[in-house]
């Protein structure tokens, strides 16, 4: 198993990070997991725009950046407009999204 999901975990909490908002999916949850076990909370919102905004506004009122978590494809276009809020506003803000598997590169659904 990659060390990445549990890199990334302390990483975001040594920058002091409490709260990741975003959608789940399949190839998140390792990630969920190690943010558990850093007792960062991942927040599930209604779509990833509000992930976004929330992660805005968090990064905005405390200093600390605020992050957010969409699917690939949609998902990752839908955080466009918080994330473009934040570039705006100046608000320390870190977006991320599942990556798509190797294996399922070039599959007819």
């Amino acid at each position: 198993m990659s060390k990445i999901p549990h890199e990334l975990a302390v990483f975001l909490k040594n920058i002091g990070v409490k709260y990741v908002f975003g959608i789940p999916g399949g190839p998140s949850i390792p990630y969920m997991e190690e943010l558990k076990n850093q007792n960062i909370q991942f927040i599930t919102t209604a779509n990833e725009q509000s992930a976004a905004i929330m992660a805005d506004v968090t990064g905005r009122l405390t200093g600390v950046p605020g992050i957010c978590h969409g699917t690939y494809g949609a998902g990752a276009t839908n955080l466009s407009t918080g994330v473009g809020e934040a570039l705006l506003d100046r608000s320390p803000l870190i977006a991320f999204t599942t990556e798509f598997k190797d294996e399922d590169r070039g599959r007819v659904i």
